[in-house]
Formats: structure tokens, sequence, C-alpha cells
């Protein structure tokens, strides 16, 4: 599992990683660009310039030509977008390297976006909002964001509001695309059964003739919370959807391992803390998450869940009860060898796949410029002390830190903020 990263004089960025005895591989571009780059007008337009892409290039004008020849490689192609970057890639059998190479390297550098396509793809996009809508489980994380960052690009959806996808002209994807997708923030990695060479070669002539303009920034994600915050979404559903959490660091603090092994020892597993509890023992919920989520300037810590509405105050109750246990008691020595047993087993259990092993790599490039194998993460995992659980429970677990979403029937708000107190 081990990579090489090569770095050309326009700042390109090549990664290959080598799986032998893999039969697929998985070829990746990614750019870093996402939601966080985009101003309150054009809040949208990174995601909606990734279904542009895939529309035609000059070398396959129409978007049937890219689907027609990915289906007769028996291969699959797609794209996503974050707040932070966006990502091209295909994945199919060894032999047609070079064929997803040349795919990949075209929808990427020469999609044309044409404008008939344009039209069309807007009512894709707005039944895309329209279905996270419909889905509270999705509809209450982007609220929860929204409380954390307000109305700033981090607080905003990735998606972006339905009066800005109806407003989009080709002019403002040209654009945008002329500014980001640029030499130094386009990171290429290939990941699979194959020879490294040869691959390396292919990719330098496939991205030769990538723009080479200055790489530009985003402004720093900033925030100032001084008391707790509730933020709720009147909606009638079946159950009403929860995420509590906290603002905490960046992905380059030395706490990020004991954060993550916090985490885990909430929700990692069956005979986690918060699974025991809100489903063997009380019958509240169906799932309940624990997440950590880091950027290169910020980060936060939820718990998701989903409950009946007579049930929220008493769940919410037992879920601080749960973070305040952790800066009280430390957690035990054989409860903390199981958590990172099981971290170290998903996290290989999770890189079975070439498209797998290519995201495990080339997202730690884009957010942290640098790179970790799985053996190394999982290093980092097993040092973890239990004064280190401990101590970062108390540094991000504070009144003034503390943050409610709900999706739900919940008329009253006051009576919520009133037991929000570790």
């Amino acid at each position: 599992m081990n990579f090489k990263k090569t770095r050309f004089k326009n700042g390109l960025r090549i990664i290959t990683v080598p799986v032998k005895g893999n039969p697929a591989v998985t070829v990746m571009v990614m750019v870093e660009t996402g939601s966080n780059y985009e101003t309150k007008e054009q809040s949208g337009l990174s995601h909606f310039l990734e279904h542009m892409c895939f529309k035609g290039t000059t070398k396959r004008p129409k978007s049937i030509d890219i689907s027609r020849e990915i289906d007769a490689l028996g291969a699959q192609n797609n794209a996503f977008t974050s707040n932070e970057f966006t990502a091209y890639y295909a994945k199919g059998e060894k032999n047609h390297v070079s064929k997803l190479i040349d795919i990949v390297s075209d929808i990427y550098l020469n999609s044309t976006l044409p404008e008939v396509e344009m039209e069309k793809e807007r009512g894709v996009i707005i039944q895309e909002i329209s279905m996270y809508e419909d889905l509270p489980q999705r509809k209450v994380q982007e609220l929860f964001v929204e409380l954390l960052y307000g109305d700033t690009p981090a607080g905003r959806t990735i998606a972006g509001p339905v009066e800005n996808i109806k407003k989009f002209v080709r002019k403002d994807f040209v654009e945008y695309r002329k500014k980001y997708y640029v030499a130094e923030k386009t990171i290429v990695i290939v990941s699979g059964d194959i020879d490294e060479h040869a691959v390396r070669q292919e990719l330098a002539s496939a991205f030769k003739n990538i723009p080479t303009t200055k790489k530009l920034s985003r402004p720093k994600v900033k925030h100032n919370q001084k008391a707790p915050a509730v933020l709720i979404h009147r909606k009638k559903t079946d159950q009403t959807h929860i995420v509590l959490g906290v603002h905490t660091f960046n992905i380059f603090d030395k706490r990020m391992p004991a954060l993550q092994v916090l985490s885990n020892v909430l929700s990692g597993g069956m005979s986690s803390r918060l699974f025991q509890k809100l489903r063997t023992d009380m019958g509240a919920c169906y799932y309940v998450n624990a997440s950590a989520d880091a950027s290169n300037d910020h980060g936060s810590f939820s718990i998701s869940t989903g409950v009946e509405e007579k049930r929220v105050e008493e769940v919410i109750k037992v879920l601080l009860k749960e973070c305040k246990r952790l800066c009280d008691e430390p957690v035990s020595k054989e409860e903390l060898q199981k958590t990172k047993d099981f971290m170290a087993g998903h996290m290989y259990l999770g890189l079975e796949t070439s498209d797998a092993m290519a995201e495990f790599y080339v997202i730690q490039e884009a957010l942290k410029g640098d790179m970790k194998t799985p053996t190394q993460a999982e290093k980092e995992i097993r040092a973890v002390t239990a004064k280190d659980i401990q101590k970062v429970a108390r540094d991000i677990f504070t009144n003034k830190n503390l943050n409610l979403a709900i999706v739900g029937n919940i008329a009253d708000s006051k009576k919520l903020e009133k037991i929000l107190s570790f």
C-alpha cells in the first residue's frame, strides 16, 4: 500500500498507488475547489460544473459518447463535489488503464459545457435539491453546518439554492473553471495493479496542456460562538432527526487521532457506548452515529440520530451525559483496545477496492498536502491514550460550544435550549 508522488514544475501532482493482484484500476482527478470557494452568488456552481463536465468534450462531443465508451470497457465513471474539492474518476479492468486515463483527462480538460445541455441539467439539479429536502437525515446535516458557520461559504449547501441554479449562464462556468481548474490545484491519482513508470508517462502526456494560471485560495473559515445554539427546521416527519455537536479544530491539529478514537468509543460498532445505550438499552433509535470532520482551517464533532418526537428531550440528555462522561472518566484499557482494533480493522476493510484506495490518498493530499499510508494511520490510532481522549473531551465539550440542529415537528426550541448543558 505504498505510493509515489511526483510534482511537476507547473504544480501538477501525480500519485501512483500500486496494488499487486487487484484486477481493477481507478483513475481519479481531483481539483482543490468546492463550495467553500464560492461567493454567495456562486453557491452551487462547483457542483453544477461537475455535472456539466460529462455533457461532451472536444473529442467526445456528446454525453452518450462518453457513456458508450465507458460501458464498452465494462467500466464505471462518476464524480463528486465537496466543500473543499471536486473529483472525477473512472474504474475498470487493469488492462484498460490507458483508455481510462484518456477518458478522465478528456472530461477534466476538454469539456465543452454545451449550452443546450445546461438547460436540461438545471432540471436535474433542482430535482436533486428537492430530493435532499425530502431526506430529513440529509437535511439535518445541512442545518447543522448552517448553525456552525452561518451565512458563509462553509455554512451553505454544496448543491446551492434553486434560485442560483436557475440563473447560472455558460460564462459563469467557463470563468470559474478557468480560475480553479489549473495545474497547481490539480491532483491525479491511479491505484491498482499498474506499471507505475508507464502510468506516470501517460499521465504526463495527457495533462501536458493543463492551464498554469495562478493558484487561487479561499477565505479562511471563521466562527465566534459564545453560547449554545439551536436551529430547528419544522417539518412533519415520522422521526425527529437530531444532530448535536461542537466546533473542534483543523486537520493539522495533534489532537485529531484522539478525537477520532473518541468518536469511535461513542459509536464505533454495535458494542459502542451510544449504540448500546440508545438502541439496545432504551430502544430509542435505529441509527446513531458520532463523527469527527476536519478541514485545513476548521473542524467539528457531531452525533446524529433519529428518534420519536416525544423522546427528543430524553435522548438529548443522554447524549450530553455520555459526552460529559468522557470528560470525567478515563476510557478503560479494555474498551480502548477494542476501539482501536475496530478502527484498524474497518480502515483496512474499507481499502479493499482501488477507488477506496485512491480516495484515501488523494483526500489527504488535497486537505493536508501530505499523505500517510494505512500503516502509518494505524500507528497514530494505536498511540492514543485514555488521557489523550479525556483531554480532548474536556477541550471540546463546553457549554458555549454546543450546537443542536433538528428536523421534525418541534415547535418550541426554548425548552431544548434550557437542557443544552454538559
